[in-house]
C-alpha cells in the first residue's frame, strides 16, 4: 500500500525550457542668493573686475572611486556563468564541462585567473576580471559551452564515504555510484528547473521500476530508482537528445543509458543517494 500510495505521485519528465546600467544623475541646483551661483559683469568693491573664481563655481573633482561591483558569484546559476566556465577552460583553469553554476569550482578557477593577471584574488567575476578573460579568450563554440563528453567528478561530499551510496554532485552534473568511499562507476546527469528544483540532502532507495511510465506526466521513466516524495533517478531520452538545453521536473536525469542499467541492477532498495552542491 504505501509503495502505491507513492507511485501515485510519481514521475517527472523534461521541461521543455531549458532555464547595472549606467543612469544620469540629476542636474545640481543653486539656490537663489548664494555667492557665486550665477555669473555677474559687475564690478567688485574696489572698481576692479570680478575674477573668474567670483563669477563662476569652482567644480570640486570627485574622489570618490566607482566600486568593483561583482558581475557574477557564488550561487549564480545563468548562461553567463556557463560562458565564463568555457573560457576559463580554455586557458586551463577550468578543468571540466561547463555547467552554468557558480560554486566553489568556479571560484577558485577565477582566483587563479586573477593572481595570473595580478588582479585581486576575490573569486567573483568583476567588470575588470571580465574584460580581461574576454581578451584572452576567445568566444566558446556551441561544442565548447554544452559538450557531449562525460563531466569530471566532483569531489565526494563527505556522507558519500562510508556504505553504498548514489552520490549526485549538482555542481559538477554527476552521478557516481560509490561502495564504501570507492567509486563503482559514474554518469552525466541533469536536474530540475528553478519552478521544480531537485531537492538536497541524504536519502534512500525507496523502490525499483524498471519500466516505469510517469502517473503525472505520462512519459516513460526507464530504470528509475525513487528516492525523495516523487523524485527519481532515470534515464531521459531527451537529455540523451537535447542534454543541458532542457531540464527535468525534479527528477535526477541520466542519459547513458547502458550505465544506467548496469547501475540499476547493482542498486537495491535501502541504499543511500546524496544530492548536494
Amino acid at each position: 500500500m504505501a509503495a502505491a500510495a507513492v507511485a501515485l505521485a510519481a514521475g517527472c519528465t523534461p521541461d521543455a525550457s531549458g532555464t547595472g546600467t549606467g543612469r544620469p544623475s540629476a542636474p545640481a541646483s543653486s539656490s537663489p542668493g548664494t555667492p557665486g551661483a550665477t555669473p555677474t559683469d559687475a564690478p567688485t568693491a574696489d572698481g576692479k573686475p570680478p575674477s573668474p573664481s567670483s563669477t563662476f563655481p569652482t567644480a570640486t573633482p570627485s574622489t570618490g572611486a566607482p566600486s568593483a561591483k561583482p558581475l557574477m558569484g557564488d550561487g549564480d546559476e545563468n548562461e553567463q556563468v556557463r560562458e565564463l566556465q568555457a573560457r576559463l577552460r580554455q586557458l586551463d583553469f577550468f578543468d571540466r564541462a561547463p555547467t552554468g553554476f557558480y560554486g566553489t569550482m568556479t571560484a577558485g578557477a577565477v582566483k587563479k585567473f586573477q593572481a595570473r593577471r595580478g588582479l585581486p584574488e576575490t573569486g567573483s567575476v568583476d567588470e575588470t576580471t571580465w574584460r580581461q578573460l574576454l581578451s584572452a579568450s576567445r568566444k566558446p563554440t556551441a561544442d565548447e559551452l554544452k559538450p557531449s563528453t562525460t563531466n569530471k567528478l566532483d569531489t565526494p561530499d563527505a556522507r558519500c564515504m562510508t556504505g553504498r551510496v548514489m552520490c549526485i554532485s549538482k555542481e559538477s552534473r554527476t552521478l557516481a555510484w560509490m561502495i564504501d568511499g570507492k567509486v563503482v562507476s559514474s554518469m552525466d546527469v541533469r536536474f530540475g528547473s528553478e519552478n521544480t528544483p531537485t531537492r538536497e540532502g541524504l536519502f534512500t532507495v525507496e523502490w525499483k521500476a524498471k519500466d516505469w511510465t510517469s502517473t503525472i506526466y505520462h512519459t516513460p521513466m526507464p530504470y528509475a530508482m525513487f528516492f525523495s516524495r516523487g523524485q527519481a533517478v532515470h534515464y531521459s531520452a531527451d537529455f540523451a537528445a537535447r542534454g543541458y538545453a532542457g531540464a527535468s521536473h525534479g527528477c535526477v536525469n541520466v542519459r547513458d543509458r547502458a550505465k544506467l542499467s548496469a547501475l540499476f541492477d547493482q542498486v537495491k532498495v535501502g541504499d543511500k543517494v546524496v544530492v548536494h552542491w
